[in-house]
């Protein structure tokens, strides 16, 4: 699939088929979060890739919509702010570091034809528990990862002249 139809193809999926997914696909995602950029070649990101069934259905207690819980895979992003770059003035890139590295992910998924669907709005400690995150080791986002089963509906967007400016505000 050519980039820019994998741009326009990307969707936020949620209902998937319960078709597992194959290894060699979830290696070619998983390549492609690991060569994504990040600030001073830092690379402050762990992935954890979720198949077993008794993790997954603990995770329900971190976040519960059941459509989540249909995906055979769920992949957690997670970051180390300890080892992210920091900005003179002290903001540290570990989020949008992150943030590049997912985003990868979830092309890949969709030049894959895979669904995915970024969530951020889990319980944060619940998660940690339930993944046995070490200390210094913070989740950023989720998504489910597997075979969509809708076709999901278009989006609309702000036009390029209503986001973008030229040389100055």
């Amino acid at each position: 699939m050519e980039f820019y139809e994998v741009l326009a193809k990307r969707r936020s999926i949620r209902k998937y088929k319960s078709d597992p997914v194959e290894e060699d696909k979830i290696n070619r995602i998983l390549e492609a979060a690991r060569i994504a950029p990040s600030a001073a070649n830092r690379q402050p990101w762990h992935f954890l890739v979720i198949k077993d069934a008794a993790v997954k259905s603990r995770l329900r207690e971190a976040y519960s919509p059941e459509w989540f819980h249909t995906a055979p895979v769920i992949v957690c992003v997670c970051g180390e702010p300890d080892k992210a770059w920091v900005r003179g003035d002290g903001k540290n890139y570990v989020d949008v570091d992150v943030a590049i590295g997912f985003e990868h992910l979830v092309l890949a998924a969709a030049a894959e034809g895979l669904g995915t669907c970024w969530i951020g709005a889990f319980q944060v400690r619940k998660l940690k528990e339930i993944l046995g995150l070490p200390k210094g080791i913070e989740p950023i986002a989720l998504t489910p990862l597997g075979y969509p089963d809708e076709n999901p509906r278009p989006f609309s967007r702000k036009p390029v002249f209503a986001i973008v400016r030229q040389d100055r505000w």
